[in-house]
């Protein structure tokens, strides 16, 4: 009897286990910094019903309403087609997603932080603003013409640990390569959007907005100490008094300072881990 007891235990927990842990996935949604692109700029804006603008040298593209309504939202998607769109890109109807939505880099979560991240999505409130069209020049809005993209671009797959590296700077790479996403923003792209990969996290002469963003490697972080970057990481002040331009000030306010102590440790190590690139030229 107590063994049959154990056996329904341990099956009860497996199944909770397999439909993912929702507080676990709120975490890792801000490690992601789902709420900024999820959300639209005014006042009272519904967190993650979508609209928010990304201008780009392709046009401007909206986030999606990520909440569970079933027309506006994710409320008639499976768990199944939610992997899909992270890992490969896909939509449930089996179109090419635009990689302004960062798969490459998602596609690199782990299976049991993707299941947590769904459990989390379905607890959100629910939102019928209707999902808000692209407007991209010709002949980007052509969503057949991602295939080719991804086929020059994009390597789905799990993030590989390295063997001779920390548990602390494998952690730190996840947070930085796969959830943070830092190099679609922090790494300069060509002229088919495509990133330059030797020049990974060197900050790009104009960003998503056509400002220049931030070089990470330590050719720039060696200027400030592990102190002084983690300051600026979780306040947007830099060590002389100045504040964080205002994209990457969102970032802080919702992603890297609501990192644990850990976490974000871990991310500051990485980061010196990196090679140096030379920031590149205007």
């Amino acid at each position: 009897m107590r063994r049959v007891a154990l056996v329904m235990l341990l099956a009860a927990a497996q199944g909770a286990s397999a439909q993912g842990d929702a507080k676990r996935g709120a975490y890792l949604a801000k490690a992601a910094g789902c709420l900024g692109c999820h959300t639209e700029t005014k006042q009272e804006a519904m967190p993650y019903a979508g609209g928010r603008a990304l201008k780009t040298p392709f046009g401007t593209f909206y986030g999606p309403n990520l909440t569970p309504h079933p027309s506006a939202g994710l409320g008639r998607w499976s768990e199944a087609d939610f992997v899909r769109a992270l890992r490969l890109g896909l939509r449930p109807d089996g179109a090419h997603y635009f990689p302004a939505f960062p798969y490459p880099s998602f596609a690199r979560i782990s299976d049991a932080d993707l299941r947590d991240l769904w459990a989390y999505l379905r607890t959100l409130p629910s939102s019928a603003r209707p999902n808000q069209a692209h407007e991209l020049r010709f002949p980007f809005g052509w969503r057949f013409l991602v295939a080719g993209w991804k086929w020059l671009f994009f390597s789905p797959g799990a993030l590989i640990a390295e063997p001779k590296r920390s548990p602390s700077l494998d952690r730190g790479a996840y947070l930085v390569e796969a959830l943070g996403h830092c190099g679609e923003c922090h790494t300069a792209r060509n002229f088919l959007g495509g990133p330059k990969r030797e020049r990974q996290l060197a900050g790009a002469a104009k960003g998503p907005d056509g400002d220049r963003v931030p070089n990470l490697t330590p050719t720039k972080l060696k200027k400030w100490n592990d102190g002084e970057l983690k300051s600026f990481l979780q306040t947007g002040l830099t060590p002389d008094g100045d504040v964080a331009a205002e994209t990457m000030g969102e970032v802080i306010r919702n992603t890297t300072a609501e990192l644990t102590p850990n976490d974000l440790a871990a991310l500051i190590a990485y980061l010196r881990a990196l090679p140096a690139i030379a920031d590149e030229p205007n």
